[in-house]
């Protein structure tokens, strides 16, 4: 039975630190990714990710290799609060060369099983692999209650084996309805990369190192990619260092 390795766990001084690696593993995968192709890469939501987006506008991979998608979204429309890819556009996507056919949204806007069904087509029409498409890299942040993408805690939507985008609904949410990638989806990801920064999330974080299948992010095994944590010292507080 094939195996793959545990997740490489890096750990980086403070916020500032935590988004100029995670700009530059992303920009790493355009930059090696041959001319006249496309890196497919899944963008995230939150804070931390806004942080890696501003510092990789400033950096110059050759923006023509790399296509972007999105791990998850809010059904609110794109220019409203919330939205993951408004943030993103104004972080980063309109601030760097790309044509209209690089970015590949979730449209929130949409009835969420719509919405989800439109992104599970466009994923399907344009990256290859199978039974499920083949992301280059898959960012990541973590809730403080170990939700990833929009996968929660006792959520139906960890044990889908199907589709590849599914609504989620969450009354408790500002925005409650929501569209995520799947856990097959994001772990036949040839890169995940996992962005943690506060000190609130160094329990869950250890927990889902670990491993913990009562969390989704302790759900991330990579069937044939590499799975890495990148964790300020703060988000690694929990964690057992020893040899």
């Amino acid at each position: 039975m094939k195996t793959t390795p545990g997740p490489e766990i890096r750990i980086v001084r403070d916020l500032a630190a935590l988004a100029d690696e995670a700009a530059a593993r992303i920009e790493r995968v355009a930059l090696d990714t041959p001319a006249g192709t496309r890196a497919s890469i899944a963008l995230a939501g939150g804070s931390t990710p806004r942080a890696a987006y501003q510092q990789l506008a400033g950096r110059c991979p050759p923006w023509g290799r790399a296509a972007f998608y999105f791990g998850d979204e809010r059904c609110v429309p794109p220019d409203a609060e919330g939205s993951n890819y408004g943030m993103a556009r104004e972080a980063l996507l309109d601030r760097i060369p790309l044509r209209p056919d690089q970015v590949h949204r979730v449209l929130g806007e949409l009835p969420p099983p719509e919405g989800a069904a439109r992104a599970e087509e466009d994923l399907r029409a344009t990256v290859a692999g199978s039974p499920w498409p083949v992301l280059d890299l898959v960012l990541l942040g973590m809730g403080a209650d170990g939700h990833t993408a929009s996968l929660f805690p006792g959520g139906p939507e960890l044990d889908e084996t199907e589709r590849l985008f599914v609504p989620v609904h969450r009354p408790e949410m500002p925005q409650p309805w929501r569209v995520s990638l799947t856990l097959p989806v994001i772990n036949a990801a040839r890169r995940i990369l996992v962005v943690v920064g506060s000190a609130e999330k160094a329990a869950m974080v250890a927990r889902a190192i670990a491993g913990d299948r009562d969390i989704p992010a302790g759900r991330l095994r990579p069937t044939a990619g590499s799975l890495t944590w990148l964790l300020t010292e703060e988000a690694a507080a929990d964690l057992d260092r020893r040899p």
